[in-house]
């Protein structure tokens, strides 16, 4: 009834477990304590109010962002794009909060969030477009357009951009106090756009599991002619997934420019939407798991430093324990096939096959009716 939440949730944690784990020889290969180096990571991320609000704050667009990858790959695309749309949305977000319209906040702020909505939809649609009417490869469209952003971010922001504000660095004017959202604790820098991405996550949930649409996503992505079959539009589909996708990154990057940063800065993304898609295979493309793998990864960002001060182990080792992480959830996946493929070629033993049938040999079921064989030429 929750969609598949129990498996992403233990395949999630025991991916993290086993990376800990794993971790821990490292830090005892290395001279280290790994139960100081953990605790002092551990308090560092959760052990007070600052902390927890820095955890907060590097999980809120690694939250966007996986929920964007994992919309799209529920359809059997690979956005790799995810970068450049939230790019490109917080861009539209800084530029139309920066305007003094005179709007209060109940207006301004949806009007530069549905900005964000906008161009990171349409800029994630164009390569579902492309994939639906040329079959041009989402992997590469996507890189394309990754660039692209980039270069139209310089340009905007440059010298004599379009966009650029009044100071001298690359970025806009300052967005108005009626665009920003507002701080949830005190000086502490967590805003409200972790609320905003869990609501986000919610309505994911409830679009895949709840709705005709979400339905149609997912039989996409598991099989393109047993949808093609059943009266599904293939290209229909893919190409408002890559849109959805696209407007859950452009909402991330309006988070982090209208919530944190306060003014559009060009490169402002240290590369969360190439870290989106490891959040997204390691919470198995569900919006639960997705939280919770933004919350463990955002936790190593912001307990890093604490481990190097406090226990003197090498915040490098953040990295290393993300890439265990993918790849614990890489051993696990590999794991169940295995299974299943184990459990296929026992079930096939001694079962009689009737002539003419040829689903043993792709692991399915034998037909009730054997296939007549054409006659001998």
């Amino acid at each position: 009834m929750l969609g598949g939440i129990g498996p992403a949730l233990v395949s999630s944690v025991g991916a993290i477990a086993v990376a800990l784990l794993v971790g821990a020889v490292v830090i005892v290969l290395s001279g280290d304590d790994p139960v100081v180096a953990y605790r002092a990571l551990f308090r560092g991320a959760f052990g007070g109010v600052r902390p927890l609000s820095e955890t907060l704050v590097a999980a809120t667009p690694l939250v966007f962002g996986g929920l964007a990858f994992s919309l799209a790959y529920r359809a059997g695309m690979f956005n790799i794009g995810v970068e450049g749309q939230l790019v490109l949305g917080g861009l539209a977000a800084g530029w139309i909060g920066a305007q003094a319209f005179g709007l209060p906040r109940l207006l301004h702020l949806p009007l530069a969030l549905a900005a964000a909505l906008v161009v990171g939809g349409l800029w994630g649609a164009l390569p579902g477009v492309l994939k639906a009417r040329s079959g041009a490869h989402e992997v590469i469209t996507t890189i394309m357009l990754n660039y692209l952003a980039a270069r139209i971010s310089a340009y905007a922001v440059g010298s004599n951009g379009p966009l650029k504000g009044s100071a001298s660095l690359p970025a806009t004017d300052p967005a108005q106090p009626s665009a920003t959202l507002p701080r949830l604790v005190g000086d502490e820098r967590v805003h409200a756009g972790i609320l905003l991405a869990l609501v986000a996550a919610g309505l994911l949930w409830y679009l895949l599991f709840r709705t005709t649409f979400g339905y149609r996503v997912r039989a996409v992505g598991l099989s393109r002619g047993a949808a093609a079959y059943a009266g599904i539009g293939w290209g229909r589909t893919i190409t408002f997934a890559m849109l959805g996708s696209g407007m859950l990154a452009g909402l991330g990057g309006a988070a982090e420019v209208l919530g944190l940063q306060g003014r559009y800065y060009d490169r402002f993304s240290p590369g969360y939407g190439f870290t989106a898609i490891a959040i997204g295979l390691v919470g198995r493309n569900h919006p639960a798991g997705v939280v919770l793998a933004a919350l463990v990864f955002g936790a190593l960002n912001s307990g890093a430093t604490a481990m190097q001060s406090a226990a003197g182990t090498s915040k490098e080792l953040v990295q290393i324990l993300q890439a265990l992480v993918i790849l614990a959830v890489a051993a696990f996946a590999a794991a169940g096939r295995l299974r299943l493929f184990a459990g296929r070629r026992v079930a096939g033993v001694g079962r009689r096959v009737p002539a003419g049938d040829r689903s043993a040999a792709v692991g399915m079921d034998p037909e009730i009716e054997a296939r007549p064989q054409p006659p001998k030429v």
